[in-house]
């Protein structure tokens, strides 16, 4: 566990990802707990009103007789098998299978449609998929393999564990796909050591006394699956199983009380509904949040309806947790996502890959543990993720005294009138304003000004749309950013184009504003 110092700079100093030769995550976050911790709480499900607990020792099992289905179906190591579940027993128990036998797991999200299982299981040669009746029925035009609850052995016996170095194939996970196709980020064994210092910072030293983790985000995702499943089941802190058909504010208060949840990750999106619910929770002891940049009036909030601190980290899918608050060893600061992680190497790079207290590149240094191996059969697209030694997010930042601020996308920062503007500050001020519920802001192709801001705007039920509203819209950025940053132009929209995982696709927003300006 990563063990606090004085100081956080002495903690990064002090700290060292010490790697074995050997290393397997289904040791990780299973066999090592149900050695020597049988009967400890693993997973709690939440999805009914009667909780229902498994313990490292079920969990231990369970998995067994998923690998034991896997090897009479001829699985090997090296093949891909993918996992369409929602938050479940099952889920834990199919990824620590694959993983134990030294097979590659392939997480795919319930929500997605028939070309976007097709287009994953196709990219990644997926034969077997482990899912449930729903699963199975969205699977069957497509020539996989379903494997579910009544294809597994009563029981089954101990299973081996397939000799796997840190830097062994484990799990593939697919990118969001908001730019072109969705690429395959694969990870080694070493992905889940690489998560634990950034989860246990970002909740305030996970794995205290009566922790019990949370979160309302997929475990299809990266978010879901090493921000909170299984960095969990590593640590030994209970995690919760709770599947929302869709999100609520009063759902998500009454699984937290359930549950005895103290310890939460709220995607932004989550917050923002809570917010304007004006839903608070009680008795949480650590609140994470990440994916995008929250602001001063939501960090505010944050402490109004948790009474704590929101601790904002910073990731992708290709090299995750590597900045974060951290509440109980520095104040979070507005406007930033946080410090680099104890074993991650982050800053601002320039073009020629040189750190630079300019506006530049997000970047990483490899040797991160949570940095993928590549992109699965993509060695071009691989090698222009990196410049030098350094692997680029894709996003623009500022840093300032040890803190990386997020100003936006390599691509989605605007230029006007010689002023570079990010879209994220902006889209959090309007949202801090009582009428709005989400919004989209993009650069609009302008002859004068190259680009002017565009606001796209959803407003909240009972709040009309009005061109008055839109100016007040306009002077409501104006009062409190900068008057060059303000939107020059709102359009109010029933809905913005949205990623599975409840971000706006700007990408739509800008092909929008290029049409509208044609």
């Amino acid at each position: 566990m990563l063990q606090p110092a004085p100081t956080w700079d002495e903690m990064r100093a002090q700290f060292s990802w010490g790697l074995p030769p050997a290393l397997n995550m289904a040791v990780q976050a299973c066999d090592a707990w149900a050695a020597k911790a049988p009967g400890q709480v693993a997973l709690i499900d939440a999805t009914g009103e009667a909780l229902q607990k498994l313990d490292y020792a079920g969990l231990q099992a369970l998995s067994w007789r998923v690998q034991a289905a896997l090897v009479a179906r001829g699985v090997a190591p090296g093949d891909r098998v993918g996992v369409l579940l929602s938050q479940s027993f099952l889920t834990a128990a199919a990824h620590i299978a694959i993983w134990r036998m030294g097979a590659i797991s392939v997480p795919l999200f319930k929500l997605f449609r028939h070309d976007a299982l097709a287009s994953r299981v196709a990219d990644c040669g997926a034969v077997h998929v482990i899912t449930d009746d729903e699963g199975a029925a969205m699977l069957a035009p497509l020539p996989v393999r379903p494997l579910q609850w009544g294809d597994l052995p009563a029981q089954a016996g101990p299973c081996a564990v397939h000799p796997t170095s840190p830097e062994d194939p484990a799990v593939l996970i697919y990118t969001s796909g908001t730019t072109g196709s969705a690429k395959g980020a694969l990870h080694g064994h070493r992905v889940l050591t690489g998560h634990l210092p950034g989860v246990e910072a970002s909740h305030d030293f996970l794995g205290q006394p009566g922790d019990c983790l949370w979160t309302p985000a997929d475990w299809a995702w990266i978010g879901g699956l090493f921000d909170v499943l299984m960095p969990g089941l590593a640590l030994g802190v209970p995690v919760v199983a709770a599947r929302m058909a869709k999100f609520t504010p009063q759902g998500a208060r009454a699984i937290c009380q359930r549950a005895g949840v103290r310890n939460v990750f709220f995607p932004p999106t989550a917050l923002r509904m809570l917010k304007a619910a004006d839903c608070t929770i009680s008795g949480l002891r650590s609140v994470a949040s990440g994916g995008e940049p929250l602001g001063a009036e939501m960090l505010a909030w944050g402490r109004q309806a948790f009474g704590l601190a929101i601790n904002e980290f910073y990731g992708q899918t290709e090299c995750n947790m590597v900045l974060s608050a951290c509440a109980a060893m520095f104040a979070p600061r507005p406007g930033a996502t946080g410090r680099a992680v104890p074993g991650h190497d982050v800053a601002v790079i320039d073009l020629a890959g040189q750190p630079t207290d300019a506006e530049g590149d997000i970047a990483v240094r490899r040797g991160s543990a949570s940095m993928m191996l590549g992109y699965w059969n993509r060695a071009q697209a691989t090698a222009e993720k990196f410049r030098g030694d350094w692997m680029l997010t894709g996003d623009r930042g500022v840093a300032r005294d040890g803190f990386i601020c997020f100003v936006g996308r390599e691509d989605d920062v605007i230029t006007s009138a010689g002023y570079r503007i990010g879209p994220a500050e902006i889209e959090d001020c309007l949202l801090t304003h009582p009428g709005v519920a989400t919004v989209g802001v993009v650069g609009k192709p302008c002859p004068l000004r190259t680009e002017i801001v565009k606001a796209y705007v959803v407003l909240k039920p009972g709040t009309p749309a009005s061109p008055a509203l839109a100016i007040a819209l306009q002077n409501y950025v104006k009062e409190r950013l900068a008057s060059y940053s303000y939107p020059r132009e709102i359009s109010f929209l029933d809905a913005l184009p949205m990623t599975v995982t409840g971000k706006v696709i700007r990408k739509e927003l800008k092909a929008r504003a290029a049409q509208e300006s044609e």
